[in-house]
């Protein structure tokens, strides 16, 4: 049996965050800096749309691993930002990838092993399409057909409802979730230092990976892995005549 996986998009595979520092300098000039807001962070599509539910007046970026420099936008620029980014036609078909050529390389590796995969991610809507049909097209267009998008799930219970076998989140919070709904492997991808890895993700069964390329290593050897118990198990049942 091939496996069933779940990607997650913003920070995992879609560069978010640089369309975000390209759009707030287009507005506010060249030399802000999201990272440098003392506003309280904002680290994925999925924190934009919760504050910008409950109207909350913050609306940044979480600090980054290395130093940076810039001015920081105020609180009224980041709720400006967001307001703007909404208004932009197909925004997020604009996003660039994170790791070039790892979308592609994934769409090569699922028709290789027959994975089923689905793509999960809770992005604010934007001007144009709908945000199922940005992310399809932006996937398309970065080498990976027919892609399933699934919108605004929380990653434990997709994982639990459709059977996962793994999921592939850059948020240690979704990936705790998968493990207390589901027993999907949670694959957390950590582009920083493992000594600011959260509390709450060490001694789980989160596994740590520091980019997609490594991800999709690691979804080989399970490939691996499960076809050799498969021959083993094929084995032993020819051995005692079944």
């Amino acid at each position: 049996m091939s496996l069933r996986i779940a990607c997650d998009l913003d920070g995992t595979i879609a560069d978010m965050d640089a369309a975000l520092q390209r759009e707030a300098r287009r507005l506010f000039g060249p030399d802000v800096d999201l990272h440098a807001s003392s506003a309280a962070p904002i680290e994925s599509a999925e924190d934009v749309e919760e504050e910008l539910a409950a109207e909350s007046p913050s609306a940044a970026l979480a600090a980054p691993a290395v130093p940076v420099a810039g001015r920081p936008l105020t609180q009224g620029e980041l709720r400006t930002l967001w307001t703007q980014v909404r208004k932009v036609e197909d925004f997020w078909c604009s996003l660039g990838e994170i790791e070039p050529g790892a979308v592609a390389r994934f769409a090569a590796l699922c028709a290789r092993h027959r994975w089923d995969v689905i793509f999960v991610t809770q992005r604010p809507s934007s001007a144009g399409d709908t945000t199922q049909r940005q992310s399809h097209r932006w996937l398309q267009s970065h080498g990976f057909a027919m892609p399933a998008v699934f919108v605004n799930g929380a990653r434990g219970r997709v994982a639990n409802a459709l059977a996962l076998d793994a999921v592939i989140d850059d948020r240690p919070e979704n990936c705790l979730d998968v493990v207390t709904d589901s027993n999907a492997h949670p694959l957390l991808l950590w582009r920083r230092s493992r000594e600011a890895l959260p509390l709450t993700v060490r001694d789980t069964r989160i596994e740590i990976v520091s980019s997609f390329g490594e991800a999709l290593d690691r979804l080989e050897r399970m490939t691996a892995e499960r076809r050799g118990r498969r021959t083993l198990l094929g084995r032993v049942r020819s051995a005692i005549g079944f």
